[in-house]
């Protein structure tokens, strides 16, 4: 070993140290260790499994039950019967009779409790009377019986038609609330064909009807349009279309010339002639005019367009999921314009029928008579189907016919309907509520229809992959 100091310039010299295993410099080469072919591991035995599950069995009849306590049919029931109790408790509230009782309810609550009785009940049996069967007029004749029956088809006769044109835009993820100016304009156009021309009587009401149904198409496929091409939300664009129509045939009704009646300053329409107007199916006295056969006739057309058609399952596919529909090859923004024009049209044949129908003598801007808005109740009711929309349409013309005996017999305000018609809309659209208050179970599964279209949504989808 050298002990001198080592200067920094030094070179360095490799040391004369043999490490123990072999290293580079030692010379020798290092020693080579191999892995064993096959190493014996002791490895516990797998334990055999064990099910806790319990196995339920499943039972058909509670399982309908289920189904049936959890459907549409049920929770349009009970949301019915849920507002009619709440009516009952305002129709008692506003009785003079049970004001006056409530003064002394602990000395004799008997008072209180037969006041309320008489109340509700005088309340709902006048309009049961003037719904469905006059009981009181009964000695007059089976016609005085069964009039308020019709008086209520009547009346649900435009209501069904514009419910359908909800219904379908709902079906399609549109939310259309422009009924009103749709009917307007429909109205309007059906009118000035009665009165600007001569035609044989049949024809003249057909055409009239056909012309109004293309107007309200027309003034729908604007929005829908402006939804597909522009991205304008349908809601913002049927309520500013609405305003539009409102004062433009406001306008029309005061100008001499276009719409209003020669010889008068109202702003009113020259009366429809008779060869226009939609005849009455009984005679008089019933009021029960052949649009009400349009509008069944319009229920059986949308059914068979929303279940049997195949527009109607791309209408259905885009209301589950556009994109999905569009990744399926659906031009998506066609079926908005197309599902728009159709709703439009459903709303111009309800405001055609209001001109040929119900108001012949001449129309306001007011022909509409609330319809548009109420159509977006009878279609949430009806469960967006056309069936479900032609009796939720009947169940509103029966409040709209009773109704007014109910003011006039038991002096009970018709806004008390009102209120029952928007508890109706509160609790359609609150259907958890609804169940929490019955204690019905939630439902946890999809219709046999919609698990159909969504797996030959998903077969569409994948072929058009294969072939891309």
């Amino acid at each position: 070993m050298n002990d001198q100091p080592r200067d920094a310039d030094d070179p360095i010299q490799p040391s004369q140290q043999q490490h123990v295993g072999g290293s580079p410099d030692a010379g020798q080469a290092p020693a080579v260790v191999h892995a064993p072919e096959a190493a014996e591991v002791q490895v516990a035995a797998p334990a055999a499994p064990i099910d806790d599950r319990t196995v339920v069995e499943e039972d058909p009849w509670g399982s309908a039950f289920r189904r049936i306590m959890g459907g549409n049919l049920v929770m349009a029931a009970l949301a019915i019967l849920t507002s009619l109790v709440v009516g009952g408790i305002l129709i008692a509230a506003t009785d003079e009779r049970v004001q006056e009782t409530s003064g002394y309810f602990f000395a004799r609550p008997g008072d209180m409790l037969g006041a309320v009785w008489s109340a509700v009940a005088g309340a709902y049996s006048a309009l049961f009377q003037g719904a469905v069967l006059n009981f009181a007029a009964a000695d007059r004749g089976f016609v005085f019986l069964i009039k308020p029956l019709t008086d209520t088809l009547n009346f649900a006769t435009p209501l069904i038609a514009a419910g359908l044109g909800v219904a379908l835009a709902f079906r399609v993820g549109l939310f259309n609330i422009g009924g009103r100016g749709q009917m307007l304009w429909a109205a309007a156009a059906a009118a000035w064909v009665g009165f600007s021309f001569q035609l044989p009587p049949v024809l003249h009401v057909l055409v009239a009807i056909a012309v109004g149904i293309a107007a309200g198409a027309v003034w729908a496929g604007i929005a829908g349009a402006l939804k597909a091409y522009t991205g304008a939300h349908e809601v913002i664009s049927t309520i500013m279309l609405n305003f539009v129509a409102f004062w433009f045939i406001t306008w029309m009704l005061r100008t001499q010339g276009l719409l209003q009646n020669p010889g008068s300053n109202n702003p009113i329409s020259p009366p429809m002639p008779p060869s226009a107007i939609l005849p009455s199916i009984f005679g008089p006295p019933f009021v029960l005019h052949w649009g009400f056969v349009l509008s069944v006739a319009a229920v059986v057309v949308c059914s068979w367009l929303i279940n049997r058609s195949s527009l109607g399952f791309q209408f259905r596919a885009v209301g589950y999921n556009p994109s999905a529909a569009l990744n399926a090859g659906m031009n998506v923004k066609r079926l908005t314009v197309y599902a728009m024009l159709i709703s439009g049209a459903f709303m111009g044949l309800a405001g055609a029928q209001q001109v040929t129908g119900a108001v012949t003598t001449g129309f306001t801007a007011g022909i509409d008579a609330g319809i548009g808005f109420d159509a977006i109740t009878v279609a949430l009711l009806g469960g967006s189907t056309p069936w479900g929309t032609f009796f939720a349409g009947l169940l509103f013309g029966a409040f709209k016919a009773g109704g007014f005996r109910m003011q006039a017999a038991e002096g009970v305000p018709v806004d008390i309907i009102l209120v029952v018609q928007s508890f109706i809309v509160l609790f359609i659209a609150a259907p958890p509520l609804v169940r929490a208050m019955f204690g019905l179970p939630q439902p946890g599964r999809k219709s046999r229809r919609q698990r159909r279209d969504e797996a030959t949504l998903a077969a569409m989808a994948e072929r058009k992959g294969e072939q891309a």
